[in-house]
């Protein structure tokens, strides 16, 4: 990713994990979901996108984001998410140990202050 004042671009080398894909924290309705539009702008710049959300475990089938439909939520663990260039939160879920991904996580685009009292290194959260 490359950052150029408070603008994200994206690169197509670029591996990008969601946290959240509800529409709001501690739910499973993914309906109206801003991060399915996320999602596919960065799927076509050519990023490789995957996603956590423990409350949507598998996108179901809708109009809407039928191209999405059986894509599975990846595990949050060190393992899983050290892989990704960069994670984006956009929904701060309860379960999600956001202290834990400020060791995991090289460059973090946090839209939901989830964050904050974490302890960071300089230049590693982008508050979006």
């Amino acid at each position: 990713m490359v950052t150029l004042g408070s603008t994200i671009y994206p690169s197509s080398t670029d591996t990008v994990s969601r946290i959240g894909l509800a529409y709001k924290p501690n739910v499973g309705d993914d309906r109206e979901s801003p991060s399915y539009i996320l999602l596919e702008k960065l799927q076509a710049k050519g990023v490789e996108v995957a996603y956590y959300d423990p409350h949507v475990q598998v996108i179901p089938m809708t109009p809407e984001h039928a191209q999405w439909a059986g894509t599975k939520s990846i595990t949050c663990d060190k393992r899983s998410l050290e892989s990704f260039d960069t994670v984006v939160i956009s929904t701060s879920h309860d379960v999600v140990d956001y202290l834990q991904l400020a060791n995991w996580c090289p460059s973090i685009v946090d839209t939901r202050n989830a964050m904050a009292g974490a302890e960071i290194k300089p230049g590693q959260v982008i508050k979006a």
